[in-house]
């Protein structure tokens, strides 16, 4: 691609460079490069044309000229009666991928990388790392003095430099990154960016391109715009990303009355010039590519932004006490060189000029320095556009989309559905051959001929037909068959051959594009397995990736230009308590971070969500871990709470190792429990022995002791007894003397007594013997004469104890 450059030269004075003249220059070079006719087109018209063309193939709307002109011969069309509606097949593969892409959701996350707010995120950092190094000491301190050191919560410490990577990546963030993620989600919601995105996607996937403007004004604040690729204009670049334009703008039909709004210092000559000049001047660029859509009370305008430097300038000079005072001058300021007591100090940065012309006169409508410029914190020397653009499929400044790469097949599509529809239109039905002179020979055998009305009758209702094989003379019927039918089957062979030229082409759009049968919904093989359709829906993903990516680039970039212009509205706009009440209604303890908002430098990253493939994954990796109870319920919810899928697996790896050890110290304090208990039962059944022996012992000892008392006893009591025997028995004893004494004395007083009697008989006896002599009477008889018989119930009874 050739590009003339018309420019003027930005080595040039600061002031010549914010002059009319200067940003008039700059306006008429970029409408001769891109609005200049060179053999017959230019490259706004060119771009216009192809953007259109392929807006109307992705709609089914594409012009049908061509394929007239395919099929007419010299012409002519008198013969042909079709339907040249187009098929509308590369609307289906578009929707595929819009709706598919535009499904996939994203967090924005800010991250403060300003010198403070990385020192906040080191000092974090370093608390955590001594309290891991000094765990042991603050829990030895705790338990032995009850003083807390620790300086976070010691449950919720990491145990490796693995966990604390992961800990500063999904649990740590600042108040003041919150606030700034906050802050770009309500612009984004207040700007719709949902429906914008779902419009650059589809230019993505239609065009190639998509663009997205950023914009701030003291009365709405920040401002996310769509931008239509088919109305921009920029500087040569082939860089997908269009990170090296030094221009940018968009052409815009704006009716008079918003003209006048937008630029109130217009006076009445000058629109009526400017009217003047839409309708009459030669070299007006404002009539569109269709003249059906002119509208005579509207013009184009021209926005566009110039990328250029300028030049910081100050004086150095030195004061009378040794001090350096410095004012700012222009960059026209030059010091003589035998200057002493004043030096110079200068600097060269990038800034924007915003700029705007109505096409086609030398009305030039705005050229000032861009306010509020959108400059990054870390370098305030370069400057940021406020479109971004991207074409991921550019190279040498040529654009390529998806569906330009299958509008030729589309073309062939739609040729192969006309020329089934001629082919169909030229397909007659299966006739009947009637042979008149073979019916006439068929005598029915009632009087009547076979008539042919009554032979094709008899031939539809039953299939049925009357034959002779010989004529009325006895010869060969030639005719015996009157009614055949005739195959007229010329058509199918060249229907199938066309159903399979429709079918080539569409597997080519399968195939160029990447969006195979797994993806587009078709019926799927039967024979396949459920894991190759899963890997061929995965392939197809992959294949419209950049498309992805790109919308995700345009994304950040909005994003960052949020964020840098969220300063703007902090600082400068009466929206400012508005915009941070509206973020305070998300999160109240942000608004005192947003006072100082404007002070950090943030860097955005855009986290994509897993798409449904990535999630099984997960998901499966997950079920594995529960059945092999490798984790817990509870580690199998945080993982999936994690929304990065790289960084779910790896907790998920962490808190395998983390329930494996848990485990590991689980078993080995049951085991510790377990030796603890049979030895605490091994002492305890020693102990009961002990004790067991120590009863027995003790009971023997107290038996010996009972049997010692009762032998005491017994020997006290035996003594006693003795003592009581030996009483009684002396007792007797004496008694048994005083009985011996006493019969001793009975009987010795008997014997006396007796001695006494038989002396006292004797002396009787001799007294009467003598006295028998004397008198000589007879012998007397001395025996008792029954005096002496015990008798008359005297007994011994009266003796008996009682």
């Amino acid at each position: 691609m050739v590009v003339k450059s018309y420019f003027p030269s930005q080595v040039v004075s600061d002031v010549e460079k914010m002059s009319y003249d200067y940003g008039l220059k700059v306006a008429k070079a970029i409408e001769a490069e891109w609005f200049h006719t060179d053999r017959g087109s230019n490259r706004y018209k060119t771009n216009h044309n192809n953007f259109h063309n392929l807006r109307l193939y992705a709609r089914g709307e594409q012009s049908i000229q061509k394929y007239k002109d395919e099929l007419s011969i010299n012409g002519d069309l008198s013969y042909l009666n079709l339907d040249w509606k187009p098929v509308p097949i590369i609307p289906k593969f578009v929707d595929i991928v819009v709706n598919g892409i535009a499904e996939r959701t994203y967090d924005i996350k800010a991250y403060s990388q300003d010198p403070y707010g990385v020192s906040q995120r080191t000092e974090y950092m370093n608390s955590i790392i001594s309290d891991m190094q000094t765990k042991e000491l603050n829990d030895y301190v705790e338990q032995a003095f009850g003083i807390d050191l620790y300086e976070n919560d010691p449950e919720k410490l990491p145990q490796t430099q693995e966990e604390l990577d992961l800990h500063m990546q999904l649990t740590y963030k600042q108040s003041v990154e919150i606030a700034e993620e906050q802050a770009i989600n309500v612009l984004l919601e207040g700007s719709d960016y949902e429906l914008i995105k779902k419009r650059f996607y589809y230019d993505l996937t239609v065009l190639g391109i998509g663009a997205v403007k950023s914009s701030f004004n003291t009365s709405e604040g920040v401002v996310v715009d769509y931008v239509d690729p088919a109305d921009l204009v920029y500087s040569y670049t082939e860089s997908p990303y269009f990170d090296d334009i030094y221009y940018v703008g968009e052409v815009k039909s704006i009716p008079i009355n918003e003209l006048v709004k937008q630029f109130p210092h217009l006076k009445h000559k000058d629109l009526e010039d400017i009217v003047k000049n839409k309708n009459y001047h030669k070299t007006n660029y404002n009539q569109g590519y269709s003249y059906s859509e002119q509208d005579t009370n509207k013009v184009q305008v021209l926005y566009f932004n110039y990328k250029t430097y300028m030049n910081e300038v100050y004086k150095v000079k030195e004061t009378g006490s040794g001090a350096d005072k410095i004012l700012a001058k222009d960059d026209t300021f030059n010091p003589p060189e035998d200057a002493d007591n004043f030096g110079k100090l200068h600097r060269s940065i990038e800034c924007l000029y915003d700029g705007a012309i109505i096409l086609g006169s030398d009305k030039l409508l705005k050229w000032e320095m861009a306010k509020n410029m959108m400059r990054p914190k870390s370098d305030f020397t370069k400057v940021k556009m406020n479109y971004a653009i991207v074409a991921p499929r550019m190279y040498k400044g040529r654009i390529e989309s998806l569906v330009q790469r299958i509008t030729g097949f589309a073309d062939m599509i739609q040729l192969t559905h006309l020329k089934l529809q001629q082919v169909l239109s030229r397909m007659v039905p299966d006739g009947v051959y009637l042979d008149a002179d073979g019916l006439a020979e068929i005598d029915l055998g009632n009087g009547t001929n076979y008539n042919p009305q009554e032979a094709l009758n008899m031939f539809f209702q039953t299939g049925s037909v009357i034959g002779r094989s010989f004529t009325s003379e006895g010869d060969m019927n030639p005719g015996k068959v009157p009614i055949q039918e005739i195959q007229s089957g010329s058509g199918g062979n060249k229907m199938q051959a066309l159903i399979g030229n429709y079918n080539y082409y569409l597997q080519m759009i399968r195939d160029v594009t990447g969006l195979n049968e797994a993806r587009d919904g078709t019926m799927p093989d039967k024979n396949a397995l459920v894991g190759v359709q899963k890997l061929a829906a995965a392939n197809s993903n992959t294949a419209t990736r950049h498309i992805l990516q790109s919308g995700l680039f345009l994304t950040k970039e909005v994003s960052q230009c949020l964020s840098l212009r969220i300063s703007d509205i902090i600082e400068y706009s009466p929206t400012k308590d508005a915009f941070i009440q509206q973020i305070g209604v998300h999160n109240a303890a942000t608004l005192e971070e947003m006072s100082s908002l404007h002070l950090y430098d943030f860097g955005i990253f855009i986290e994509l969500m897993p798409d449904d493939e990535e999630k099984a994954m997960l998901e499966n990796n997950i079920q594995m871990a529960l059945q092999q109870q490798t984790i817990d319920l509870e580690d199998a919810i945080d993982v999936r709470e994690i929304k990065n899928v790289k960084l779910a697996n790896q907790i998920l790896k962490i808190r395998r190792k983390k329930k494996q050890e848990r485990d590991q110290m689980v078993a080995q304090q049951n085991i510790q429990a377990q030796s603890q208990a049979n030895i605490q039962a091994q002492q305890a059944s020693a102990e009961l022995e002990v004790q067991k022996a120590q009863a027995m012992v003790q009971t023997d000892m107290q038996l010996e002791q009972m049997k010692a008392q009762l032998d005491a006893q017994k020997q006290a009591q035996e003594v006693e007894y003795k003592k009581q025997l030996m009483e009684l028995e002396f007792q007797m004893n004496m008694q048994l003397k005083q009985l011996e004494t006493e019969n001793l004395n009975t009987k010795e007083k008997q014997k006396e007594d007796r001695k006494d009697e038989r002396t006292r008989i004797q002396a009787t006896q001799q007294s009467e013997m003598i006295e028998q002599r004397k008198s000589e009477k007879p012998p007397k008889n001395f025996e008792s004469a029954g005096n002496d018989t015990i008798g008359g119930g005297f007994d011994l009874g009266a003796f008996d104890p009682r």
